[in-house]
């Protein structure tokens, strides 16, 4: 193997964001025990000490599982790149296959199984030691096996023809391959994004039609009052694996729906039903969603494009501790390491998500009640166990969301 400059380069950079993070993870840890006794004054009467302290613990529990995640990813990453892992891996495909496209989508679809069965044991132990723990998880172990086939399956069908055509046009295309790979990449995500909710979420999990009349006649009137068309308002069996609750959009064009948990509805009168709904259709009327897609597939072409010129580069592979240069481990390596150079960036795209979520509770707050959507969210940090009192840097590189006391202070001066 050959280490050069950029081996160096990748080393700095690789320790500069595992020291962060952990750095990161300090702060968080001593500002939740810190306040661990103390109730933000705005949350006393709507919160019991014994509730504050279990979003604490499951914030420390959750902190403790990460700093081992950081470390053993980092080794991981390290083992596959300098360690030679991928280049081992290269060479026993290339040795089976003459082909190198053949070559190539079984090196990429064997990483991926490898890269599974390696998150496993931390999945399995997030599942049914740290959810147990603090009696959020409802999974068993006959659905977390489904979930796991299933979702190799889905792998295998969605994922092969993907790679495949991939690296096809990367083989095929010229100097300009990476416009082409952008091109099936983004209409790609549009055809699974436009798929997901009638083809895809169902094989997991089972929607019914909201049967709440009351409810859906309300909901039915706020979406005429926003203008907002969907293909229905659907009830999740979230319960299903978690006790966790949430409500999301999903789908484009005619194959949007509005999915609410059954977790959620269970702990929500209407009236927060209609808040958390609201807010969510302040995205929309904001052009949110288009917004971070265009920015996704900017952001996707001038990775593609850089990736167009490391690819010719061989110190890129070197560097990386690969002998062979090829299309296959040139994706991979780009794909292995461009976290550790993007993640000081973090800050910006969580500020601009921030400035929209602000605008979408602005939204919720002019359809709405304010004070329904605070209440709404007083429910949703205690149900799902989230700390009111998170670190600021710690929020500032992690969270897409406003912590709980900016959001609901913010909030406050809607109703003047």
């Amino acid at each position: 193997m050959k280490f050069n400059l950029f081996t160096l380069i990748f080393l700095i950079a690789t320790f500069s964001y595992v020291i962060t993070l952990l750095w990161l993870n300090v702060r968080q840890s001593k500002v939740v025990i810190q306040s661990f006794d103390k109730i933000p004054n705005e949350f006393r009467k709507k919160i019991t000490l014994e509730e504050h302290q279990k979003a604490a613990k499951y914030t420390q529990a959750k902190l403790k599982l990460n700093y081992f995640e950081i470390i053993f990813s980092t080794a991981v990453l390290l083992l596959w790149t300098l360690g030679g892992g991928l280049n081992y891996l290269d060479n026993i495909w290339q040795a089976q296959i003459n082909n190198i496209l053949y070559t190539g989508v079984g090196f990429v679809i064997s990483l991926m199984v490898i890269g599974s069965l390696i998150d496993l044991p931390f999945s399995i132990y997030r599942t049914f030691v740290l959810e147990q723990k603090f009696k959020f998880n409802q999974t068993d172990t006959k659905t977390f096996i489904m979930d796991l086939l299933k979702g190799v399956l889905l792998m295998l069908i969605i994922g092969l023809p993907l790679i495949f055509a991939i690296l096809y046009l990367m083989s095929v295309m010229g100097e300009y391959w990476w416009i082409y790979v952008w091109l099936v990449f983004t209409g790609f995500l549009l055809l699974i994004f436009w798929l997901y909710p009638i083809y895809i979420a169902p094989i997991f999990n089972k929607f019914k039609p909201l049967d709440n009349v009351e409810l859906k006649t309300k909901i039915n009137n706020l979406l005429e009052r926003t203008g907002f068309k969907s293909n229905g308002v659907f009830v999740m069996d979230g319960s299903k694996r978690s006790s966790h609750g949430n409500a999301y959009f999903t789908g484009i064009g005619k194959n949007k729906r509005i999915v609410f948990f059954d977790t959620l509805l269970k702990s929500m009168n209407d009236d927060e039903v209609q808040a958390i709904l609201a807010h969510e259709l302040g995205h929309f009327h904001y052009k949110h969603i288009k917004k971070h897609m265009i920015s996704s597939f900017t952001i996707s072409l001038l990775g593609l494009a850089f990736l167009g010129y490391l690819i010719n580069q061989d110190w890129f592979f070197h560097g990386l501790g690969i002998s062979n240069p090829s299309n296959h481990t040139a994706l991979i390596l780009f794909t292995l390491t461009i976290p550790v150079f993007s993640f000081f960036i973090a800050p910006v795209n969580n500020y601009l998500s921030r400035k929209y979520e602000f605008e979408a509770d602005a939204f919720a707050a002019k359809h709405t009640n304010a004070d329904d959507l605070v209440s709404s969210l007083v429910k949703l940090y205690k149900n799902n166990a989230i700390t009111l009192t998170p670190d600021y840097l710690y929020s500032t590189f992690h969270d897409s969301h406003p912590s709980a006391l900016i959001r609901i202070n913010q909030l406050k001066t809607y109703k003047q």
